[in-house]
């Protein structure tokens, strides 16, 4: 199967949240006279005596960090979740409806180099982030009022990143949030019907075709999703179905670093800058249930367009209609897929 309107306004189904997506491609030819973001150097030091992140430096909150040598991971000290909060309802004639969550934030510092980005890390340190993660995927999800533990990178000024140190964050909390959430029905509703996972077969058939595929090793698999809103937005999902960070061998722990190493340098080759994205992991729930339907998967969603100063803008009818995109998935793919495996810094000097 072809696309046969590549060049035409379409609609593509989001088969993750049963969401649609508007599709201009002919809108790419429109000149832009709009908001450039500042270039921003990526030049760092290797430490940064006034990083709150940096090894042996007092936090914000007034707590020092240990001396680490390699990953670290503490409670956040402005939790936007905290452990202790109390359950209380409200409902006001169910028009004024809240309720208390409880959780757990944590931020994860993948590296003591204060100028070391995950594409810049060798797949060994990456390595040691994935085990970092599965093991907070497990601790905290073995809390029991945990259900839910979303780990994720913001990466980069232009994404709201408030320390330059390379790091992400762990927020674990009761209810699953939304986008797991409509993710969950999805998934469930296909194994349900079909006995197998979603991902798998949608995997199987995006391997069949090629198109939108950019990288790809024994474990995983990355792709720009046919559905994708971001321009360049990809998928990383597992070959192998499972739907937990604790059922990953140690062998798709280290698969699953170095093609997180290859997609983030592809991604730093684009424009030859440090490539800004917020991107996390959508790992089963643990909420206590078996969960077959959950295939483990990763999204990124960077925000530039054009160039390294021109980001896309989610407002007008992407906001009040829904989500719209120019450049098609597979222009998109074919751009990715071209860059080189060898980080843009490797061949200066």
């Amino acid at each position: 199967m072809k696309l046969t309107f590549s060049d035409k306004p379409h609609r593509r189904l989001n088969l993750l949240t049963g969401e649609w997506v508007q599709v201009s491609p002919h809108r790419t030819k429109r000149p832009w006279q709009g908001r450039q973001e500042k270039n921003m150097s990526d030049d760092k030091p290797k430490y940064d005596e006034n990083c709150y992140l940096c090894p042996g430096n007092k936090r914000a909150g007034g707590v020092q960090n240990p001396d680490y040598s390699s990953t670290f991971a503490f409670n956040n000290d402005f939790s936007a979740l905290l452990p202790d909060t109390q359950p209380e309802d409200l409902n006001h004639k169910n028009l004024l409806v809240a309720k208390t969550e409880k959780g757990i934030c944590r931020v994860i510092c993948f590296s003591p180099r204060h100028d070391l980005t995950l594409p810049e890390m060798d797949i060994e340190q990456i390595k040691k982030v994935v085990d970092l993660w599965a093991n907070e995927y497990e601790e905290l999800g073995n809390q029991p009022f945990i259900n839910y533990v979303q780990i994720f990178e913001n990466k980069g000024e232009i994404m709201g990143c408030s320390n330059p140190h390379p790091h992400g964050q762990i927020w674990a909390q009761k209810t699953i949030p939304e986008e797991p959430a409509k993710e969950l029905i999805q998934q469930k509703n296909y194994f349900e019907k079909h006995g197998r996972t979603l991902l798998s077969d949608y995997l199987n058939l995006e391997l069949e075709q090629g198109e939108r595929v950019v990288a790809q090793n024994d474990s995983f698999v990355a792709l720009v999703p046919f559905w994708a809103f971001w321009p360049f937005e990809t998928l990383l999902v597992s070959r192998r179905p499972f739907g937990r960070f604790t059922d990953m061998t140690d062998q798709e722990k280290t698969s699953l670093a170095g093609i997180i190493k290859n997609i983030t340098t592809k991604y730093d080759n684009i424009f030859n800058i440090s490539f800004p994205y917020s991107a996390g992991f959508h790992p089963a729930p643990t909420d206590g249930k078996d969960h077959p339907e959950w295939h483990f998967h990763m999204h990124f969603y960077p925000p530039l367009l054009r160039s390294a100063t021109v980001k896309k803008f989610r407002v007008g009818y992407e906001m009040l209609g829904n989500p719209q995109r120019d450049i098609t998935a597979e222009q998109s793919a074919e751009f990715i897929r071209e860059q080189s495996t060898v980080h843009y810094k490797k061949g200066k000097g």
